[in-house]
């Protein structure tokens, strides 16, 4: 055999040996792409993404997308090759499993914690809206979940309103576990509570439920790991916030998890409720977690969602404070980024697309 054919069989040998080993090993990285936007102000398989009713609403234009990231499942496992090739790619990025599925999180259960915080982040969403528009807005502590086995289990529920703990009222979630660790374990504690369903029928009529009943409970002593060297009381519950709202606002959308779509509910809702239209008949995408006080906060997977919005044909694109730093540092073609640190800034700088000021934008910068 000719020198020359023996070093082209042997190169070939070794690429597809390369090739094979590509596709047979497996390496502990997850791949994260652009996923679908959608207009808050439009429909999402045939329904509106945001249904106001028992309120006047007015006509809207233009877009304010909200933006997704795809990421690879909990058990999937990527090749090498598709590693390499993830690496390569501008529009997908490669990052170790562990960053997306810490502590060996399963796919159900960041489902689950993904829905939970979508579901919080349209309650705040709702609730900065309101605010930044100056409509009252009702606050309440509620019992967010109960612990199985606990003293509170058969006594307390999810969703019962927590009016007072030992004739004390409560005003925020931390005052419940404050008053309740004033008690040595045995001792017993008295809840003043609306009961869930109670609450519920006070809530879809529009206001804060009223009234009370006392439920006495026996706390007991706090689990070894959450001691914290000395006994601490206990009843066995979580305490979150819940909110009654003076009209009804429902945000449908399916498939979607996670928190930083709050920014783009909350102005969809102040744009619905306004006259005039906040965009101008502009395209404008972005992302964002909000809280209740309409403070904007960062998000993961930056990069992913600049390019899903241009992809969508967005023209700007709202970024969080913390997060432009890193926006800035691969801007899509197209696409002009306005920096925001709260609700009251996005609506502002809404205001001066709508006007053609884009002079006027905070920008986003790599430092």
């Amino acid at each position: 055999m000719p020198r020359r054919t023996a070093t082209m069989l042997a190169s070939t040998l070794i690429l597809i040996a390369l090739f094979c080993a590509g596709l047979l090993i497996k390496v502990p990285y997850s791949e994260m792409s652009p996923g679908p936007t959608v207009n808050t102000l439009g429909e999402a398989r045939g329904e509106p993404v945001l249904r106001i009713a028992g309120r006047k609403t007015y006509p809207t234009s233009g877009h304010l997308n909200m933006t997704t990231v795809r990421v690879t499942g909990a058990d999937y496992r990527m090749n090498l090759g598709q590693a390499v090739w993830g690496w390569l790619a501008h529009d997908s990025v490669v990052v170790p499993h562990d960053t997306l599925y810490p502590d060996g999180k399963t796919e159900e259960q960041s489902t689950q914690e993904n829905a939970e915080e979508f579901s919080q982040s349209q309650e705040s969403a709702k609730v900065a809206a309101l605010k930044e528009l100056n409509i009252p807005v009702a606050t309440q502590v509620v019992v967010s979940t109960v612990v199985k086995d606990s003293p509170a289990e058969g006594k307390l529920h999810a969703g019962d309103v927590i009016k007072a703990v030992d004739g004390t009222v409560v005003e925020e979630p931390g005052d419940v576990a404050g008053l309740v660790t004033k008690h040595q374990p045995g001792e017993d504690v008295t809840f003043t509570i609306v009961p869930a369903k109670e609450a519920a029928a006070a809530e879809k009529a529009g206001r804060a439920p009223e009234g009370g009943r006392k439920v006495t409970i026996t706390t007991e002593k706090a689990p070894a790991a959450e001691k914290g060297g000395k006994d601490r009381a206990i009843v066995g519950i979580r305490a979150g916030t819940d909110h009654t709202f003076p009209f009804e606002i429902d945000i449908k959308l399916a498939d979607v998890g996670g928190p930083s779509a709050g920014l783009m509910f909350s102005l969809g809702i102040i744009d619905k409720l306004t006259p005039g239209d906040l965009t101008g008949g502009k395209f404008v995408a972005g992302t964002g977690t909000i809280d209740d006080a309409g403070k904007v906060g960062p998000i993961g997977g930056i990069t992913m969602k600049l390019v899903g919005a241009r992809d969508a044909g967005a023209r700007y694109f709202l970024t969080p404070d913390e997060n432009c730093a890193a926006a800035a540092a691969d801007i899509p073609d197209g696409l002009t980024l306005v920096r925001v640190k709260s609700l009251d800034d996005a609506r502002k700088s809404l205001e001066h697309i709508s006007a053609g000021k884009t002079d006027a934008l905070p920008s986003c910068s790599k430092s």
